[in-house]
């Protein structure tokens, strides 16, 4: 058993309803993240799933992540996506455990958790090849509540 699922297993005896914001994870996202990383890693990048400009130097994407309410495109390198808001930083770290052990079984052993570089809050996700980092951050909406952050990174050649 990973250790994030122990954590989860324990959090769940102590914390009441942590089982349940669990559940709240988004889910069925694989096949679509894996899309995307497969775009990342192309000569294009994200150009086939830029959307309408938004504010800054974001655009929608065509290719959200499903059960993430909203996913965007931050200039060529980066696509991002927030979960949907929770009461509680708590509540979030519990999804972000979830989610960070999804994506590690969607990827099936081809990336990994970077340990020295991942802290309370932050997981730093890596494949085993490639110039690609995706990072699972806690942070705040505009509704100040706590969100999960989902965001891939591709390092410029």
């Amino acid at each position: 058993m990973r250790i994030t699922q122990s954590i989860l297993l324990g959090a769940a005896l102590v914390l009441p309803g942590a089982a349940a914001l669990a559940q709240d994870a988004p889910a069925g996202f694989c096949s679509e993240l894996k899309q995307v990383v497969a775009l990342a890693l192309s000569k294009d990048r994200f150009a086939s799933i830029a959307g309408e400009a938004r504010e800054g130097n974001f655009n929608d994407t065509t290719l959200p992540l499903p059960g993430w309410p909203d996913c965007s495109l931050y200039g060529t390198t980066a696509y991002t996506c927030d979960s949907k808001g929770f009461g509680s930083a708590e509540a979030a770290g519990q999804v972000q455990a979830t989610v960070a052990d999804k994506i590690l079984s969607c990827f099936a052993g081809t990336w990994l958790e970077i340990k020295d570089r991942s802290s309370p809050g932050y997981v730093v996700l890596n494949p085993a090849r490639g110039p690609a980092s995706m990072t699972l951050s806690i942070d705040e909406n505009e509704k100040r509540e706590a969100i999960v952050r989902l965001t891939l990174f591709v390092r410029r050649n």
